[in-house]
Order: C-alpha cells, then structure tokens, then sequence
C-alpha cells in the first residue's frame, strides 16, 4: 500500500488511488467477491477494502508493490490446499503476485467458504440467546 496518504473513505477511494493497471485487478477482485457474496457489505478497515457480512468480518484485500494481499486465508484448510501451495502465504495472508494471473476462481472460492463459515457463526449465536 501506499505510505503517507490519507485514509480512503471507500473502495472507490481506495481503488482511484492507484494506477490504472491496478485499478483493473482490485476493481476485479471487488466484482469477483460481489457475486460470491452478493450480501456482503463494503467498507474500509485497517486502510483496506473490506467486506462484512452479518456484522462479522468476511474478508479483506489491499494492494502492494509488486502484489495483491486477500485475507483472511483458510490456511490449513485440505479444501483450498493445493490451490492455494503456489503463493506465498502467511498466518491467514495470500499473496498473489501482480506479474502473473491473479486467482479470480479462487477468490471465489474462498469468499464462498467465508460466507458459508461466516453464516454458521451468526446462526450459533443466535441459538445462544
């Protein structure tokens, strides 16, 4: 992400900020989480994009130098495994580099599998009550 610039009041915000050829992937991205969870909420937290769902956070996306960050990432889950072995990854982090294809399937997928945990969660709560 960029230093020393003010906090974006909205992806559209934070999206105009970069070059045009980020704007393109991020703009993506956005679209591809969308209909993956055509409910969910946009906002920005901690500077990113981010996108809630039933008050609970789904997940987050930002841009960097040479690469695009998603989290949080169902790392340690078989189901995304594989797919996700080729990008360097962190505790909950992807990253996917922006010299190559970025991942928009997978995206999909784990934005689904959020919304699927995310949707669980409130339920369980609500049965607590």
């Amino acid at each position: 992400m960029k230093t020393n610039q003010t906090a974006p009041n909205n992806i559209d915000e934070y999206i105009a900020s970069f070059p045009n050829d980020v704007q393109e992937i991020l703009e993506k991205i956005r679209m591809t989480i969308r209909d993956a969870a055509p409910d969910a909420e946009e906002t920005i937290s901690y500077r990113m994009p981010t996108f809630t769902l039933k008050g609970s956070y789904l997940v987050y996306f930002a841009a960097y130098k040479k690469h695009i960050g998603f989290y949080p990432a169902p790392i340690g889950n078989a189901e995304f495994k594989e797919e996700m072995a080729v990008y360097e990854s962190g505790k909950g982090t992807l990253k996917f580099p922006l010299d190559k294809p970025i991942p928009f399937d997978l995206i999909s997928k784990i934005v689904q599998f959020r919304v699927r945990e995310n949707l669980a969660r409130a339920q369980a709560k609500g049965k607590k009550k």
